[in-house]
Order: C-alpha cells, then sequence, then structure tokens
C-alpha cells in the first residue's frame, strides 16, 4: 500500500464528496434514525460503491498509459467544473428532530438502499475509478476512497450543520475543484509528455 496515493485518493474524495446530494441524504437520515445504524448502511453502501469504481478503474487502466492520462486529466477537469458549476443549496430546518428508534436491519437497509441509489454513478465514483486507472494501486486507492467516504458520511449523520457553520459550502468546493484542476494538468502533461 502507498501511502501517498492513499492521502492523495483520501483527500480528493473527500473534499468532492462534503457538497455532494450523498452527504445531505446521510445529514437527513441522521436526524430521524439512530447515528450508529445510519452510518452501518451508509458504509455498506460506500463499499459497494467503491468496490464497483475500481473495477470500472481496472478496465480503464488496460487502455494506453497516453490514453489513460488523457481521460484522467479530462474527468478531473470536468469534475472540477461540475463543482465550481453545480449550484449547492444550504439545507435548513433538520434540526430539533428527535431521532426515531426503528430497528437496526429497517435503518441500515434504508439508508443503503438511499445511499447506494445516490451514489451509483455520482462524481466521486467516477473520481475513484479515474484515481484507480491513474495509479494502477487498488489497494491504496480503494481503501483511500472508502474512507474518505465514509468520513464524509459519518460526519454528515454526526452533525453535518455544525460543519457547515465552521467552513462555508463556498469554501470547501473551491478547494475540491482546485485539487482536481491541479490533478487534471498533472494528468494532462503526463499524456502530452508520454
Amino acid at each position: 500500500m502507498d501511502l501517498t496515493i492513499f492521502a492523495v485518493t483520501f483527500g480528493i474524495i473527500f473534499l468532492a464528496e462534503l457538497p455532494d446530494k450523498t452527504a445531505l441524504a446521510a445529514l437527513m437520515l441522521g436526524t430521524r434514525y439512530r447515528a450508529l445504524y445510519v452510518f452501518a448502511g451508509v458504509a455498506a453502501a460506500m463499499a459497494v460503491q467503491v468496490g464497483l469504481a475500481l473495477a470500472a478503474g481496472s478496465l480503464l487502466s488496460l487502455l494506453p498509459h497516453r490514453w489513460v492520462e488523457g481521460v484522467s486529466g479530462l474527468l478531473f477537469l470536468a469534475g472540477a467544473v461540475m463543482l465550481l458549476l453545480h449550484k449547492h443549496d444550504d439545507e435548513e430546518g433538520h434540526e430539533g428532530r428527535k431521532p426515531s428508534s426503528s430497528g437496526f436491519w429497517k435503518v441500515a437497509g434504508a439508508s443503503f438502499l438511499v445511499v447506494a441509489v445516490a451514489e451509483f454513478g455520482d462524481l466521486t465514483q467516477i473520481m475513484t475509478a479515474n484515481l484507480a486507472a491513474k495509479y494502477a494501486d487498488p489497494l491504496s486507492v480503494g481503501l483511500g476512497a472508502w474512507l474518505a467516504l465514509c468520513a464524509v458520511g459519518g460526519l454528515a449523520v454526526l452533525g453535518g450543520q455544525k460543519l457547515l457553520a465552521l467552513v462555508p459550502m463556498k469554501v470547501i468546493i473551491r478547494v475540491a475543484a482546485a485539487a482536481m484542476l491541479v490533478l487534471a494538468g498533472i494528468s494532462v502533461v503526463g499524456a502530452i509528455t508520454g
């Protein structure tokens, strides 16, 4: 396992997932149900999504190196543009509701389904596939992506509104977009220089 690849993956996926609809879904579920039950479902859904992304990344890695670099650069650029152009609404009014005490399997299963559907084909899943193809280290990329997704899910479940009170969404989006633009530049230069 390469700690640099792990750290890069964790940072990119963490920042890209913060403003995502999946984090908002986890936040909403966390206001209604026990946090641990919701988190179990979220973590399981993220594991499935990362597994699918790694499989897609393995297929991308079969392409010639220059093609992988070029595709990676374009995907990182597209991700940055999507983050910068997408309007993110601040969710209000989720406080004050006492979490329900439904059973573990019911809550975890519902959380799994909501997050798995919301995350399918999502930007972070595409970025994970992209990073898997670029670095050809599925363990480092997979673990970094899964832990980043779980960290964001956990933050959302336990208090996403408090995070947004400390760090404005604009800042989070701009940092994630800047990181993707840097990776896009590195990938494009790698594609051109071979």
